[in-house]
């Protein structure tokens, strides 16, 4: 990973899913939550993550399936990648629009390199050189999610969710303060809250038990994403882009930190 520098720690990363960007008007909205978020820490250098709009890796792939049952896997990655980098230039143009100074990255510029020959997580490297370079002089740089390149320079996906684990990836080389996950609800619930509405939210969770329900079909989270947050040990926060819902935490002692509070009100009683 990236050698540290005095950037560290004052760089935060947010990944904003392809379910909150569902329209033109959606960018618009992500657009002024990541202002807010900078208005709130000024401090701070953002590292945005973005997926493709809703449907588009969908639509693309059903669009290459038409011409070829079975898609090169080279020629499919590139031709998901354009959903990827359009978010990327129309998020971008949408915070140059509300004055904050945001730079567009592609792909190869994010610095993400996987192996040519094993797309192993524990082996994908951050070359953060022109990243770095950017969050030096813009308050937030704006790189596609789901998509790496490999030693041959060539762009690979990352599995669907991919944009969690590119997310993931970044703040651990960049040693960011926090990793937040901006998903279309606020966080892990007992069921699925678009079905249930008895569904309770989930505040506090351990990477284990994320992954127990990533396995049982949960998928608001990528499980690679989760088994990488996991080793680094890097804490993640899964929320929606309203401010005043709540949050869920997952890290390896979410059991305690939801704990602490209660044995605090019971100590003050």
């Amino acid at each position: 990973m990236s050698q540290s520098t005095a950037a560290d720690g004052n760089i935060a990363v947010i990944k904003v899913g392809g379910s909150i960007l569902t329209s033109a008007k959606a960018y618009r909205q992500a657009a002024k939550f990541v202002r807010h978020t900078l208005q709130t820490a000024p401090h701070e250098r953002l590292v945005v993550v973005v997926s493709a709009q809703e449907g588009t890796t969908d639509r693309l792939e059903r669009g290459a399936r038409k011409i070829v049952r079975e898609p090169a896997r080279a020629a499919l990655d590139l031709l998901w990648s354009t959903g990827e980098i359009r978010s990327v230039a129309l998020l971008t143009l949408h915070l140059q629009k509300l004055g904050v100074a945001a730079a567009p990255l592609n792909i190869h510029e994010a610095g993400l390199i996987v192996p040519e020959t094993e797309n192993e997580v524990g082996r994908i490297q951050l070359h953060a050189g022109r990243l770095r370079g950017v969050l030096a002089k813009f308050a937030v740089a704006v790189v596609p999610g789901f998509l790496a390149a490999n030693s041959a320079n060539a762009i690979v996906s990352l599995g669907r969710g991919g944009s969690d684990l590119t997310a993931v990836l970044l703040a651990e080389g960049l040693r960011a303060c926090r990793c937040e996950l901006i998903k279309d609800v606020p966080g892990y619930f007992t069921a699925d809250p678009h079905r249930d509405s008895s569904a309770s939210h989930i505040p506090h969770l351990t990477f284990e038990h994320a992954l127990q329900l990533a396995t049982k079909g949960c998928d608001l989270v990528q499980r690679r994403a989760i088994e990488a947050a996991a080793r680094a040990g890097l804490p993640l926060v899964v929320r929606s882009v309203d401010e005043t819902a709540p949050s869920s935490r997952i890290s390896h002692f979410a059991i305690e930190a939801a704990r602490a509070p209660r044995e605090a009100r019971a100590a003050a009683d």
